[in-house]
């Protein structure tokens, strides 16, 4: 059975404290899964700068060699990424940026151009024959167990638990190739700054009851439903309306 062909994508990420360009560690657990499928070296791409610093983090974390694509600040790297990784049966890489925009969207993005699906949020990966199985990050603990056809992407959740094995040897020895992107780079859109618009605050009726009453409330399963007024005039209702208004000095008139 011949392996799949995987590529990581890894970006400049940032401290959070102190700004300082780091290794992201997202992507840092996108390539430990990557190794740990391939059963060894992998292709890592980056796009951007290829002098960055930070790139050789990558290196002591077992990235044999980074291919760099040389896109400008201010360009869009989506299609430059797309067209040097579409022959990859799998694509690896972290759930957001820590720098830029940080939106989240490039493996949405990056899926939709490739026509791959997409399994966001991944805590661990299986290969099987022409497919991958992996398991998924959910709220409040939860975990499943969802397979795709390759070619596919996969975006790692940053709780995946993970061995970061960080060699100063392997740093040493790896290289940063630099490459020139084989699509144009769009620009950036231009982002515009707008004021917030005030929304309307909403009444709540004041609380009145004393501290026995509110302790029998959250002990017992008594019905809060409003009362509801089917007979009776128009003139009638309102004012029902108005004396509820006034109980709970909702308006003072």
């Amino acid at each position: 059975m011949t392996k799949p062909r995987i590529v990581v994508l890894v970006s400049v990420g940032e401290h959070p404290v102190s700004g300082v360009a780091r290794s992201s560690r997202n992507d840092a657990l996108a390539l430990a899964l990557a190794r740990m499928l391939a059963g060894g070296d992998v292709d890592v791409v980056h796009a951007g700068d290829p002098a960055a610093p930070a790139l050789r983090d990558y290196l002591a974390l077992g990235a044999a060699v980074i291919e760099a694509i040389d896109v400008a600040p201010g360009r869009d790297v989506l299609q430059a990424l797309a067209e040097h990784v579409r022959d990859y049966d799998l694509v690896l890489c972290g759930t957001r940026a820590e720098s830029g925009a940080g939106s989240g969207l490039l493996p949405y993005l990056l899926a939709q151009a490739l026509h791959r699906p997409l399994l966001p949020a991944v805590l661990s990966a299986e290969n099987h024959a022409g497919s991958v199985v992996t398991q998924q990050w959910l709220p409040k603990g939860r975990r499943r167990e969802v397979a795709a056809t390759l070619p596919a992407v996969l975006a790692v959740h940053p709780l995946a638990s993970l061995d970061l094995r960080h060699v100063y040897a392997r740093q040493r020895a790896g290289r940063i190739v630099a490459r020139e992107p084989t699509a144009v780079a769009a620009p950036l859109a231009a982002l515009r700054i707008e004021a917030a618009h005030g929304r309307p605050r909403k009444l709540a009726a004041r609380e009145s009851r004393s501290g026995h009453a509110r302790l029998l409330a959250a002990i017992t399963m008594e019905s809060r439903g409003g009362a509801v007024i089917t007979d009776g005039s128009p003139l009638e209702k309102a004012q029902a309306v108005i004396a509820y208004l006034r109980t709970h000095s909702l308006i003072d008139y």
